[in-house]
């Protein structure tokens, strides 16, 4: 199922797709999927590093912080 979206492309946007779609013989819909599923892997992956990062920041400890104060019989 298709859903349909408006949006606007600057005119230099328009004509390197024009010009591409010609180069690559490929249509104007194709690159344009092609390139948002590049740009929604790309974004996917920066979240994930950053959540990583968010979380290895929380638990930063090294051994000696971690268990300080800890007794263990």
């Amino acid at each position: 199922m298709e859903n349909q979206i408006n949006f606007h492309l600057k005119a230099d946007t328009v004509e390197n797709l024009q010009t591409f779609s010609e180069l690559l013989k490929k249509d104007m819909n194709t690159m344009l999927n092609e390139a948002l599923e590049l740009y929604f892997e790309t974004e996917q992956k920066k979240l994930l590093e950053k959540n990583l990062a968010d979380e290895n920041a929380m638990t930063n400890l090294d051994y000696d912080e971690f268990w300080d104060g800890i007794d263990i019989d």
